[in-house]
């Protein structure tokens, strides 16, 4: 059970992006199969749709705008600041993320990069955050535009249009519709935590400030 607890957040995380995600995956099913049926089209099978490029773009089109929310939202905290907000770095005093990594290469628990990585090694290491969900958010986008293209193309294809390439699909307005119409939540929902934890307290999060703390303070 203490195994459990101290894993709490990453396991109930996960576990439910999976329920979520298999939530996603019968309705979409169905949904689909109205589709096909108002087309007089043969209906699929629940394994031909999760395997479908219809099924890849809703999943897909939502990793894009998360992993771009995080990737932003990391970089834009390592240099930009909100006084009173419980998600800002401290204001004109030192904060520990900006201690120098080379000044702790003798630390016996520091992480191998730092202890023993070469210059090159460590400066992907204290930069590895963004640089991961960067990559991830380039991934997402081009799976979001592969499987947008095949969706996009039979469309096409059922109303005598012609099939675009992966490439081709990024110059559509709908490639575009999808990723901006997610884009503009994202950044909205990170505008309302950073403005809202100023004035507003949750009792034991990490993303709030003490519920006593005055409002111009900065900082969790």
């Amino acid at each position: 059970m203490r195994w459990l607890r101290l894993r709490g957040l990453l396991l109930a995380n996960l576990v439910l992006f999976f329920s979520f995600l298999v939530g996603l995956a019968f309705v979409g099913h169905a949904h689909e199969n109205s589709e096909l049926s108002e087309h007089g089209q043969p209906s699929q099978t629940f394994g031909q749709y999760v395997g479908s490029s219809s099924f890849g773009e809703a999943v897909f089109e939502n990793w894009e705008s998360e992993f771009l929310q995080m990737f932003m939202y990391v970089l834009l905290t390592a240099y930009l600041v909100q006084k009173g907000s419980a998600e800002s770095r401290p204001i004109d005093e030192p904060a520990a993320q900006d201690d120098d990594p080379r000044d702790h290469r003798t630390d016996r628990n520091a992480p191998w990069p730092v202890r023993h990585g070469s210059e090159v090694i460590l400066r992907l290491y204290e930069n590895s955050l963004a640089i991961a969900f960067g990559l991830v958010f380039l991934l997402s986008l081009w799976l979001h535009a592969a499987t947008g293209a095949a969706t996009y193309s039979e469309d096409q294809a059922l109303h005598g249009g012609s099939a675009v390439t992966t490439w081709q699909y990024f110059g559509t307005s709908q490639f575009w519709y999808e990723s901006l119409q997610n884009w503009q939540s994202e950044f909205l929902a990170v505008a309302a935590i950073i403005g809202g934890s100023i004035y507003l307290r949750q009792r034991r999060s990490a993303q709030s400030k003490p519920v006593h703390a005055p409002h111009s303070e900065t900082g969790g």
